[in-house]
């Protein structure tokens, strides 16, 4: 049993500060991280040594993946958790156990483990975009702001090959009790992104993602205000016209205070 007070811990804003117990059960996969500090010094080639062959995980994949670890050429915490998704996909998508095994990541207590799930699902060739998100969606929920993130890196390569299909799938979304999920309609399709490749068709085309923004423009969660803003952000450095003309719409459409923050941070680069 891992004790309350480490559980309900707020976590060290320093690398240097974490308690050796703390650190010695994330690595291990007992506990999640609570704060990015401890998200991003999580050893995942222990992680990984401690945990995957309990998850049903062949030595032989387990080597390959932990040389794949060992032999990047720039290491860092996302690209770690890339790489380890990418090579479990390889190893795993013609085994018998691949759906087991995919259902213990995604399930996992840990979430720099769950973390490697999404990738399980966006590299599969079986499935249709609609497939992927559907199988995603848990993760896409989940409570971890780690797995969150992770997950629309993982599907933002799928949506953009399939953007219309993904869009018109994604509106529906929009419409979910969770913002987790609304978030990521806005997130994951984001036209310039953070750590993460620019959708084109988007920074030049914005109107394509408009009955998802729509939905959203009075959205009452500051969580997915701030992605919606950011969205029309990116696009207000490529196309000024279409946020200045959006804002002005809505600002008559829906006078509210959500949308009122929404424009702001939509706009913040056009009024610098």
């Amino acid at each position: 049993m891992v004790e309350p007070q480490i559980l309900n811990r707020k976590g060290a804003l320093k690398a240097e500060n974490i308690p050796t117990e703390v650190l010695e059960l994330l690595n291990n996969g007992k506990i999640e991280t609570v704060n990015l500090t401890e998200w991003l010094i999580v050893n995942h080639i222990q992680l990984i040594k401690t945990n995957f062959s309990g998850l049903g995980i062949s030595n032989s994949a387990i080597e390959k993946v932990l040389s794949e670890i060992q032999n990047q050429k720039k290491s860092s915490t996302m690209n770690t958790i890339k790489v380890v998704g990418e090579m479990l996909y390889q190893e795993l998508k013609d085994k018998k156990e691949f759906e087991n095994i995919l259902d213990s990541l995604s399930n996992h207590p840990s979430d720099s483990i769950r973390c490697y799930a999404p990738y399980l699902i966006s590299l599969n060739e079986k499935l249709k975009i609609q497939e992927k998100l559907n199988q995603a969606k848990p993760l896409v929920a989940d409570k971890h702001f780690g797995v969150r993130e992770i997950v629309w890196m993982a599907l933002r390569p799928e949506i953009e090959k399939n953007l219309e299909e993904s869009i018109v799938f994604l509106i529906d979304w929009t419409k979910s009790e969770d913002e987790n999920i609304r978030r990521f309609t806005t997130e994951a399709t984001r036209p310039r992104g953070v750590w993460c490749k620019h959708i084109d068709r988007l920074k030049e085309n914005p109107e394509i993602a408009l009955p998802i923004l729509e939905h959203l423009k009075s959205d009452t969660s500051k969580y997915v205000q701030y992605s919606v803003g950011n969205w029309l952000n990116d696009v207000s450095k490529s196309q000024p016209n279409f946020v200045i003309e959006l804002c002005k719409k809505w600002q008559k459409e829906s006078p509210a205070k959500e949308t009122e923050k929404i424009i702001k941070r939509a706009k913040r680069t056009i009024e610098k």
